[in-house]
């Protein structure tokens, strides 16, 4: 509905929604309330780029090669992997084992059957591996985020879960302008293009829903729980991020991407039991 942006043209109106968004909360808040130092600033834009703009960025232009599907199941393993590098010292790796079997075979399928025959299709077949070779890079972007978050508001118990979602916010709109500027559309072409309305209102809903409220919810999660079981939320990004896809297309799964999807989520399940 918005084809006629560009990727960075959307991701840039998102974040710097977002970073507007916590620049107000921060100019609004209760008195007494901390400033960053210049090194948890520094953090803070560290980990903007894992977490929003660069995931965001490889994300986008994976689903844009490969389509919706195999990025979103790709995406889908980051519980996996943050149960795995993030888990308690005493959850022993063998417990972990039938989660990250069926997960496996969960992508080995539903990749099997979205990857395009070679041959004729030799140009659509690197096209896909481009995708996926992204996808697996926004996976481990958010996957370095997820972790190093939770680590710093470990750190830092002193620092609200609100105000640091407000400083990523921040951190994260000012790369926005600056990916924008470097790489977006010109003001000029953006308002020539049709769909305005709707990419606004995209972008707000984005900035707002999606990054803002979602990032402050995430990080009270964080200093509540450990990152591997914090980790297992995303399961329902993946499962929505499916759903959306196939409605996108306007069909049904097939047998094989039914399949597919319920051993992702009985993996998924087997590792929150494995976690409990």
């Amino acid at each position: 509905m918005v084809g006629h942006f560009g990727m960075v043209d959307v991701a840039a109106a998102r974040f710097v929604v977002f970073g507007a968004v916590a620049a107000l909360a921060v100019a609004t808040r209760p008195p007494g309330r901390r400033w960053p130092s210049a090194r948890q600033a520094a953090s803070a834009l560290g980990l903007s780029v894992l977490g929003f703009t660069g995931y965001y960025l490889l994300l986008a232009f994976a689903i844009e090669a490969a389509g919706t599907a195999v990025p979103s199941l790709v995406i889908g393993t980051i519980p996996v992997w943050m149960m795995l590098l993030g888990r308690p010292a005493g959850l022993r790796m063998r417990a972990l084992l039938p989660g990250l079997a069926l997960t496996a075979a969960g992508i080995a399928l539903m990749v099997a059957d979205a990857w395009p025959e070679a041959g004729a299709e030799g140009a659509s077949d690197a096209r896909f591996g481009w995708g996926l070779s992204l996808a697996l890079l926004a996976m481990a972007s958010w996957t370095a985020f997820g972790l190093l978050n939770a680590a710093w508001l470990k750190r830092h118990p002193e620092v609200h879960a609100a105000d640091w979602a407000n400083w990523l916010g921040i951190a994260t709109g000012v790369g926005a302008a600056a990916l924008w500027l470097l790489a977006g559309s010109d003001a000029q072409t953006l308002r020539a293009q049709p769909n305005g309305g709707l990419f606004l209102l995209l972008a707000l809903a984005g900035g707002i829903g999606s990054s803002w409220l979602a990032t402050v919810l995430w990080n009270l999660a964080s200093q509540r729980l450990s990152p591997s079981l914090c980790g297992q939320l995303i399961v329902s990004e993946t499962l929505f991020a499916l759903l959306y896809s196939f409605l996108w297309d306007g069909r049904w799964p097939v047998a094989s991407e039914w399949a597919a999807a319920l051993l992702f989520v009985l993996g998924i399940l087997a590792s929150i039991r494995a976690h409990r």
